[in-house]
């Protein structure tokens, strides 16, 4: 018996209002948080699993029933990488063929894709599906690009990240909206609520059998770890991880505004874009200023710099953030580090030169 059938047999005497719960849920979620506005227009990820064919269902039946005034398109990868793919792919396609939404399909082999930028598999697929979302959202003239992303993933994001070391930006997990851009409207809705609506929707989802292999770090979390979790020590773990989020989000939020109003304070002079110095983006900031602020702030000042330069932090660690901080105390001469390839931190004459080196 497949997983689906299992979770059909349990809910075969739900009524028909439960049926619009998660609709009602998700409209809730996107109205808190200001996620579509009148006018949008949004490219759905949509694999054909249970979470992005659930997320489909529940913005198209509220655009159709005036409850979101927006237009929504989809974007569909094949990556490939199972003999399931093509059928997965012809199943997205006569969805949206049969509801008359537009659809937008790509097909990638993912893994010679990998070998060629020598990177890994997950990391190569997670590029082409972002990529091919901002392609879309570029020819559709979209304002949003929304993802399937929900309350389990966002406990499992908590844990692999505490896991890994990380510092208390990473307990506040998946951001429900990021750049203003990329959207999660089902980042308040359980696993089990997604399945349950997909059953009452017979949307007949397809099931990525490779999400219970334990060869990936997300999946042991997710199959092995949280189980574990649940049965000896607390079945509402996933409450609880998301609730541990939210108060991670709210003070990082807070830190956050604390970080811009210091960063205009110690800024000297901006070269981004077109406006350059010495042929380089370039971020000036005042070295006394700068290590007269407490530790915590000094941290998220480098990360805070960083990201309006390139736009990412990716690959700088915690470790480059204190050797940054460190140089800025000794203020030893004409010295630089590069926490990565893209960054270049110099400190000279007072002053604390990022600049984009590529």
């Amino acid at each position: 018996m497949s997983h689906f059938n299992k979770i059909e047999r349990e809910v075969k005497s739900v009524t028909e209002s439960h049926k619009s719960m998660l609709e009602k849920k998700v409209l809730k979620t996107i109205q808190k948080y200001e996620l579509i506005e009148n006018g949008n227009t949004i490219v759905i990820g949509v694999s054909g699993g249970p979470d992005s064919m659930a997320l489909l269902r529940v913005l198209h039946k509220l655009k159709e029933e005036k409850q979101l005034k927006c237009e929504i398109v989809v974007a569909h990868i094949n990556h490939g990488l199972r003999k399931e793919a093509e059928e997965e792919t012809q199943y997205v396609e006569t969805y949206c063929k049969e509801h008359k939404i537009s659809c937008f399909v790509k097909r990638e082999n993912v893994e010679d894709l990998a070998k060629k930028q020598k990177i890994g598999t997950e990391e190569a697929g997670r590029n082409l599906r972002y990529s091919f979302f901002e392609e879309v959202a570029n020819n559709t003239n979209a304002n949003r690009i929304a993802t399937a992303h929900n309350a389990n993933d966002n406990a499992e994001t908590v844990l692999m990240n505490i896991l890994r070391g990380t510092g208390t930006s990473g307990l506040k997990g998946i951001d429900i909206k990021r750049e203003n851009r990329y959207i999660r409207p089902l980042l308040e809705c359980t696993r089990k609520e997604i399945e349950e609506y997909c059953v009452h929707e017979q949307l007949n989802p397809k099931e990525d059998k490779s999400n219970k292999e334990t060869i990936y770090t997300r999946n042991k979390i997710r199959n092995e770890l949280i189980p574990y979790l649940e049965e000896e020590f607390n079945p509402n773990i996933i409450t609880v991880l998301n609730r541990l989020s939210n108060l991670a989000k709210e003070e990082n939020d807070f830190f956050n505004k604390q970080v811009e109003k210091q960063y205009e304070k110690i800024k000297i002079e901006e070269f981004l874009g077109n406006k350059q110095f010495e042929g380089k983006s370039t971020i000036v900031l005042d070295l006394k200023k700068f290590n007269e602020q407490e530790l915590v702030i000094k941290n998220r000042l480098v990360r805070y710099t960083i990201n309006r330069l390139t736009t990412s932090c990716q690959n700088v660690e915690k470790i480059h953030i204190a050797d940054i901080v460190k140089l800025c105390e000794n203020n030893i001469g004409n010295k630089f580090l590069m926490p990565n390839k893209k960054i270049r931190v110099t400190v000279k004459k007072g002053k604390i030169f990022f600049q984009k080196w590529e």
